[in-house]
């Protein structure tokens, strides 16, 4: 058997081992998972409130749909896909980490060279890189969240952290179901468990979904009368921005 089919095979073997392991004892795997993208969606939530309350003079003409009004099947679908894209990336994390942390290491004795040192250091490699995209994709969607937030108050002349506690209801188990794959993928890496990342993947993504669903229908249906009950704004919504009056209907 060659380096690459060993690899594969052992890849499958362990992560039907660790699956069933699991199966056995879910509770502390899955709340570990859970805890630590809990915080990891608390330091995003805080970050963006932040930056909201430092972002002035910027105004947000806002889409009269949810969250601020009740939304339809297409406005569920169209955060669904928003969604199941950042999940995959994220979960390609996990693959990734697998490969590079527990594959390419097998290969490393049949390699020579550069290609032997990249096998045997896949997973440092892997590390860096997931850490570096993890961050910049963190901070910028921090930004851009809470430079959005901001415009948006500003044009209901409303608070940033009124409108934020809004959207709570839907916004925490949605960042927490988006951030368990790089929950697990973190914690298996800090303990050189890089063989159960590919196990991790499958039970991460498998919990997300039905969360993600949910969350979109508390976006849809939810959200957006807590959002109307904290701030007493209805339809339509009336704004006057530099001599300008904008009207703002539902879609």
């Amino acid at each position: 058997m060659d380096a690459s089919s060993y690899a594969l095979y052992h890849g499958v073997r362990r992560t039907r081992s660790t699956l069933r392991a699991w199966q056995r004892r879910p509770l502390p795997v899955v709340g570990a998972w859970v805890a630590g993208s809990a915080l990891a969606s608390a330091g995003l939530l805080v970050a963006v409130l932040v930056i909201s309350e430092l972002s002035g003079g910027y105004v947000q003409i806002l889409q009269l749909r949810a969250p601020f009004a009740t939304g339809d099947l297409g406005d569920i679908a169209n955060v669904l896909g928003h969604n199941l894209l950042v999940l995959a990336l994220h979960a390609m994390a996990c693959v990734a980490g697998f490969i590079a942390g527990s594959s390419l290491p097998l290969q490393a004795q049949s390699k020579t060279g550069l290609s032997r040192w990249v096998h045997a250091h896949g997973g440092r490699i892997a590390i860096a890189f997931v850490a570096c995209a993890t961050a910049f994709s963190l901070s910028a969607q921090a930004y851009l969240l809470g430079h959005t937030l901001a415009g948006v108050a500003h044009f209901l002349k409303t608070s940033p952290a009124l409108l934020l506690v809004g959207v709570l209801p839907h916004a925490v188990p949605e960042l927490i179901a988006l951030f368990l794959p790089l929950a697990a993928w973190i914690i298996a890496s800090r303990r050189g468990e890089w063989d159960q990342l590919l196990a991790a993947t499958v039970v991460t993504v498998a919990i997300a979904l039905p969360v993600l669903v949910v969350s979109a229908l508390i976006e849809a249906y939810v959200s957006p009368h807590l959002f109307t009950a904290l701030t007493g704004i209805h339809s339509p919504i009336v704004g006057h921005w530099e001599g300008w009056t904008v009207y703002v209907r539902p879609h």
